[in-house]
């Protein structure tokens, strides 16, 4: 399984496009699955971590009304995409606006996905963190 870490700063162009970082290109040769993800952004798996998050979620949806719903919602907001020969991947409108993504986008690795985000909700979600390792606090 593909992991991904780092973090790189790119920008949007007028066709609502990212670059993907070239580091994080090859397991998306065959295209790739954007989602809504948790806190406001947009997650970019792989056809095999998307497959596991798909069986993760009909498992959910067999559980109750509400993870059902959670399930639709995950399922309706996921995306095919393809990364072009440039490393360039378009980004649907209905995502953008979820992920607040209208300018300068920030793509990092998460491990087993690779996040986009608006880098003031970042900032928002992590500066308590960043805090936290600069002090020398390990939790």
């Amino acid at each position: 399984m593909a992991r991904f870490f780092g973090r790189y700063e790119h920008s949007l162009d007028g066709k609502g496009r990212v670059i993907l970082p070239s580091k994080f290109r090859g397991p998306f040769v065959e295209g790739g699955f954007l989602t809504q993800h948790s806190d406001g952004c947009l997650a970019l798996w792989t056809p095999e971590a998307f497959d596991q998050q798909m069986e993760e979620m009909q498992e959910r949806a067999a559980s109750g009304r509400a993870d059902r719903n959670l399930a639709r919602v995950w399922a309706s907001n996921s995306h095919e995409v393809d990364v072009d020969s440039q490393g360039r991947m378009g980004i649907p409108a209905h995502l953008r606006a979820y992920a607040g993504l209208d300018g300068d986008v920030l793509v990092h690795g998460a491990i087993d996905r690779i996040e986009l985000w608006n880098p003031d909700r970042w900032t928002q979600r992590v500066l308590p963190e960043e805090a936290r390792l600069s002090e020398g606090e390990d939790g």
